[in-house]
């Protein structure tokens, strides 16, 4: 279903070259790029070994970009994705024993900078090079929303204070990475991008510091959520539960469909305005 999408956009573009597009508007200068795509999302936390790098889980995202130059530009950005860890899954026998796991759905808002490797053929969009590399950096705002299944039902972790902790679920977040963008036609790229994220959170997997005393919950099943260690016996309190000396983090890997669009899209409010704008001469 994602690769028929991804066509269809592809056969629009091509197509628009024939239809809608004169040759004065195809001339007319394009700053601003719309972008979507998808992907795959990958966490390393507390419940994930070090060293594994392979958990893919679904990723959508839409931007909007503008150019400076041929080698500068910024680009807003919003993200939906998944993240989810289990010690089920480590090769670890002590993760294993602890048996805590995640799953949590996800939204980024970033705005980074762009900067390109090679510069454009001429001043006009269309003169692009048919590939160019980029790499990004800036800053994002996350939210995390940490869930766990018990019993065949979900429960949001993050109000009952598993560690005794009460956390925001709304974070900042470092997004950075590279990226390679390949010319379909004059209006139409694909670009295929990975960027990792810094966070200032150690709790999107709502693991990090140490267990507390289990006789403190009034809620059993807020109990069972907090300590799920397979001995049946609960976890003294001061145990480590996790390890709060490194924070969360995700990376997400993208293939994106950009388009440039009309010069005069964004300025079509001008023309509601009260006195009547001039035409340009042709």
């Amino acid at each position: 279903m994602r690769l028929n999408f991804i066509i269809g956009l592809f056969l629009l573009g091509f197509s628009s070259d024939l239809v809608g597009q004169s040759f004065f508007n195809y001339r007319r200068g394009r700053d601003f790029i719309a972008s979507v795509g998808s992907g795959t999302s990958t966490y390393f936390g507390d419940l994930k070994d070090d060293g594994e790098y392979f958990d893919f889980k679904p990723h959508l995202n839409v931007g909007l970009s503008y150019f400076f130059n041929g080698n500068f530009g910024a680009r807003a950005e919003i993200q939906w994705f998944q993240l989810e860890g289990s010690d089920k899954n480590s090769s670890d026998e002590n993760k294993i024993e602890r048996n805590l796991s995640f799953q949590s759905n996800n939204f980024e808002f970033n705005v980074v900078g762009i900067y390109q490797a090679f510069t454009s053929n001429g001043s006009r969009y269309y003169q692009r090079p048919s590939f160019n590399l980029y790499g990004f950096a800036g800053l994002g705002l996350l939210y995390f929303n940490p869930t766990a299944e018990l019993d065949g039902k979900k429960y949001a972790l993050q109000p009952i204070a598993t560690e005794g902790v009460s956390y925001s679920r709304v974070t900042l977040v470092i997004p950075y990475g590279l990226g390679v963008r390949i010319k379909v036609n004059p209006f139409w790229n694909l670009a295929i991008e990975g960027g990792f994220r810094q966070t200032f959170t150690d709790y999107i997997d709502d693991v990090s510091t140490n267990y507390i005393d289990n006789s403190s919950f009034r809620d059993p099943v807020d109990a069972a959520l907090a300590d799920r260690n397979l001995s049946g016996t609960p976890r003294e309190a001061g145990r480590i539960r996790g390890n709060s000396e490194k924070n969360d983090n995700y990376f997400l890997m993208n293939i994106k469909v950009e388009f440039y669009l009309p010069a005069d899209l964004l300025s079509s409010a001008k023309l509601k305005s009260g006195r009547p704008g001039k035409r340009r001469k042709r």
